[in-house]
């Protein structure tokens, strides 16, 4: 991959302006939502610096895909009204933060490969300028493959921009990113490997986790990576962070020439609105808002930045983060920094350095504050996990190959799941939480998961789908990682969560599950988690009719007797949709 700084072997000025005597660089923005700390925009001005005696400019595009807002193999919206209102927010906020440091955004409803070709093309016949794609390269299947159609669009417009002497020796014309055409799981090839990419016009960076993958303690292949966390952890955690990007100079990222901006066929002021949003095959309303809600989620940087502060030094809740994490209730029992993170609204990094800050300035490093550090890990475990074993986590039989068995009536159980409907309180009331506002504690995450899989015998992937379409916190490793995860499906500990159990350690008073079941307000806390063992007075009493105002439990209760374990916030060519439907 390519870092931050320039590959020492490589003249850019040389190879890439001599047939052209500009260059545009579209710095292409997808899960990197900000302006602090992003190697994307950091890489853009350092090469736009470099091509200081050509005429070059910088554009930042955002594409609002419409392959993001169709529906999935298992016929649910692939990005739901809450996630949808969190990415159309973070999208505006960032177009206000770029024009705050002289730049822009430009944002467009399309596809990546139409979009960014079309770029490329008039900025070739507008000023005869090649275009570099700068980019935060991502982990699994179907980003991987919409980076290559990128690549092709972008190649085929250079090409005809410089004309039949680039096909007479593209080794020399293009700049050189390190990619390696065709490379299965693990790292791609270092900077200094020869590429055998048709075309490098490509440009990756890598911005998403705590450690830069190229510091990782392991082979390329990421073939001696544990599949467990703990000695994962035990093995990177020696390894020194790489530093906080310092912000872009204003006026570093200059906007195109007036003709340019002419030419494009995208207007550069476009601001979208929930209107704008290609949702297939039909559109979906703004979410409504529900008072239980335990924070309200205003997607972008802005907001982001003053969760990290609140929850950090203003109220610093960081220093009861380990006693309070598992809670279900409220909006301080951790950081919730997961919906943000999931867009790179802020940084892994970002994040790091802050509670290392606190830690110093106030002398108060704790297991709390290390335990926030903890959970970072764990986002990068998952992370370097798909990495690592490519399109086999999203396979029914997950990275070991096991042959499951599900329930015949799967369908049935699936969709009462669905409803908050199996007759086991925790549950369910986790299962309304999530509709009702597209976020779920992780201790019900883990819960719920665990209940589909074990209890109901439901394929685990239709449970991972489902939150794919509804969590505001969406993460394609941290989401598909932790389910088949859960499944027992990694070659790791397999946690079967005992519900009766954990709904006593963790929601002793009954609170939670009377928040979201209404039906079971009146029944008292020593009750509340059991009511199919109400007696016949005791439902007329408490008003609570078992199979009438709640349901009896689905299954028969065969709850596992490990109840407790420990997990990451649960919080894909052939697609990741046609893998999902294999063996």
């Amino acid at each position: 991959l390519a870092s931050t700084a320039v590959h020492s072997n490589f003249n850019f000025n040389t190879h890439t302006h001599t047939m052209a005597q500009s260059r545009q660089i579209l710095v292409w923005l997808r899960n990197d939502l900000r302006v602090l700390d992003n190697p994307a925009l950091t890489k853009a001005a350092e090469l736009c610096r470099l091509d200081r005696d050509k005429a070059s400019w910088v554009l930042p595009v955002c594409c609002l895909d419409p392959r993001l807002f169709g529906t999935t193999v298992w016929q649910t919206p692939k990005t739901n009204s809450f996630r949808a209102k969190f990415l159309l927010e973070s999208v505006c906020n960032l177009k206000q933060r770029l024009r705050d440091r002289g730049s822009e955004l430009l944002v467009v409803v399309g596809k990546c490969e139409d979009v960014l070709g079309s770029l490329a093309a008039s900025a070739g016949r507008s000023a005869g300028a090649t275009t570099t794609v700068v980019y935060q390269r991502e982990v699994t299947s179907e980003e991987i493959d919409v980076e290559k159609a990128v690549e092709a669009a972008v190649d085929a417009a250079n090409r005809a921009t410089l004309g039949s002497a680039l096909s007479a020796d593209t080794s020399s014309a293009a700049p050189h990113n390190g990619k390696v055409k065709g490379a299965g799981p693990g790292r791609p090839a270092s900077s200094n490997s020869s590429s055998n990419s048709s075309s490098s016009w490509l440009v990756p960076v890598w911005g998403s986790t705590l450690w830069h993958v190229d510091d990782l303690p392991f082979s390329r292949s990421l073939g001696d990576m544990p599949d467990v966390f703990t000695p994962f952890k035990q093995r990177v955690e020696r390894i020194a962070f790489r530093p906080v990007l310092p912000a872009f100079a204003p006026q570093s990222l200059p906007l195109p020439p007036a003709a340019v901006q002419a030419a494009m066929a995208f207007p550069l002021s476009f601001v979208p609105t929930w209107a704008d949003l290609p949702f297939s095959p039909a559109a979906l309303a703004p979410p409504q808002v529900d008072p239980r809600r335990t924070l309200e989620f205003v997607g972008g940087e802005t907001a982001a930045l003053a969760r990290l502060k609140y929850y950090v030094f203003d109220s610093k809740l960081v220093d009861t983060y380990l006693e309070t994490r598992n809670q279900m209730i409220g909006g301080d029992y951790s950081t919730k920094l997961a919906p943000w993170l999931s867009l790179g609204c802020v940084s892994p990094r970002q994040v790091q350095a802050e509670v290392a800050r606190y830690e110093r300035e106030t002398g108060r490093a704790s297991k709390s504050t290390y335990w926030v550090l903890f959970e970072l890990m764990f986002r990068d475990f998952f992370r370097f996990f798909c990495l690592k074993h490519g399109n086999s986590v999203f396979f029914e039989g997950g990275t070991v190959g096991r042959r499951m068995k599900w329930a015949a009536d799967q369908d049935r159980r699936f969709s009462l799941w669905v409803q908050g409907q199996t007759g086991i309180p925790l549950v369910d009331a986790n299962m309304r939480e999530l509709a009702a506002t597209g976020f779920m504690s992780n201790r019900g995450r883990q819960n719920v998961a665990s209940y589909l899989i074990h209890e109901l015998r439901v394929d685990w992937r239709r449970g991972a789908d489902y939150f794919e379409s509804l969590l505001v916190d969406y993460d394609v490793a941290s989401n598909w990682g932790n389910w088949v995860a859960a499944a027992g499906l990694t070659g790791g500990r397999l946690n079967r969560f005992n519900m009766l159990k954990q709904s006593k350690d963790y929601d002793a008073d009954g609170d939670y599950v009377r928040l979201w079941l209404p039906e079971l307000r009146q029944v008292p806390a020593e009750k509340v988690h059991t009511p199919w063992l109400l007696s016949p007075s005791e439902q007329s009493l408490y008003r609570c009719k078992i199979g009438v105002d709640y349901p009896a439990p689905l299954v028969k209760q065969t709850f596992g007797d490990r109840g407790d374990g420990d997990g990451s916030d649960g919080n894909h060519s052939q697609s990741r949709q046609q893998q999902q439907q294999q063996q």
